[in-house]
């Protein structure tokens, strides 16, 4: 039986008790054939002690940072204390020695905030990442290297992911479960957790915006009906029209409310499809593409490739076994 993928979660002063839970729950849910554990999760902080939380209590960390040198992926969750990482982009002198414990090649995680942490680690330069979105415009200002994308859930950037604001994070384990193991295991845990194993859209929904005036229509019913539908084309004015809009109104209310465009949500639903099909069915390539809404399977082979780098029949060769369990 293979090993479990071991996960660090880093502990530091200030830290939200929720988001800290966030790897524990969902890495700790994932289950193998014969019901084993496919994670090990351990929490550590740069020193072994109690560690304060923004709660009215601290929690006890058995752990110091050479935990980090033994970890498959290091997830760094959000904290409030975080000092010079915040206001200067500098890593404490005690935070940079626990942080040079991580190998290469350790697969980096952060949840909200936590970004800053990698960031002035240097393990964000270059890269595109996301981090709450009220802290947005500071993180960039701060780390100018960094790419930030402030209208997403998370960024997967291969060996390095960030997250959102908080429950955001929920987003990105799921995700790792799903691109660790597939759809089926990380869809289990979403079920386990009583959480939507994929939310659509993107932070844009959540910014702080004027309440609609009462009456004002969603896109809603369009959504449900195009989901119903992802086997047939699909205009944008066959939305619009679900919901007696122009074409204008109706794609500037989705943006909004989805955080994406029409089109671009379309996509998504349909590889998701694609991707639930290949791991739970034995139908042919052509059947799927149809069955997804791509028409042909030079269509499926371009957008999935676009979406996670691989193949059709190189994804079902890593998943299909798996989408049993």
């Amino acid at each position: 039986m293979q090993q479990p993928h071991r996960v660090a979660v880093l502990a530091l002063p200030g830290l939200l008790p929720f988001e800290l839970g966030i790897p524990h729950r969902i890495f700790g849910r994932a289950l193998g054939p014969g019901g084993h554990p496919l994670y090990e999760i351990v929490t550590c902080a740069p020193a072994v002690g109690p560690v304060r939380t923004d709660a009215d209590f601290s929690i006890h960390v058995e752990h110091g940072p050479e935990a980090l040198a033994t970890a498959d992926t290091v997830v760094v969750p959000a904290s409030y204390e975080f000092g010079p990482v915040h206001e200067e982009g500098r890593l404490p002198e005690e935070l940079a020695a626990a942080l040079a414990h991580i190998r290469p090649g350790t697969r980096l995680v952060s949840i909200c905030t936590g970004g800053y942490v990698l960031a002035a680690a240097g393990f964000l330069d270059g890269r595109p990442a996301t981090t709450h979105w009220a802290s947005a415009e500071h993180f960039q200002q701060l780390f100018p290297r960094v790419r930030v994308d402030a209208d997403v859930l998370f960024v997967d950037d291969g060996d390095v992911l960030t997250s959102a604001g908080v429950a955001a994070g929920i987003d990105l384990c799921l995700h790792i479960v799903r691109r660790d193991h597939g759809t089926a295991v990380a869809n289990q845990v979403a079920r386990r957790t009583v959480t939507p194993p994929h939310r659509d859209g993107g932070q844009a929904q959540y910014v702080e915006r004027p309440l609609p005036e009462s009456g004002t229509h969603t896109t809603t019913a369009a959504r449900a009906w195009a989901l119903a539908h992802l086997h047939e084309p699909i205009q944008l004015r066959d939305l619009a029209e679900k919901e007696a809009m122009s074409v204008r109104t109706f794609t500037r209310r989705f943006r909004d409310e989805v955080g994406l465009s029409p089109g671009q949500w379309l996509t998504q639903q349909r590889v998701e499809r694609a991707r639930h099909l290949l791991e739970s069915t034995a139908l042919p390539v052509d059947r799927i593409a149809r069955d997804a809404g791509f028409g042909t399977p030079q269509s499926l082979r371009v957008h999935l490739m676009s979406a996670i780098g691989v193949t059709p029949t190189a994804y079902r060769r890593t998943f299909r076994t798996g989408s049993s369990v």
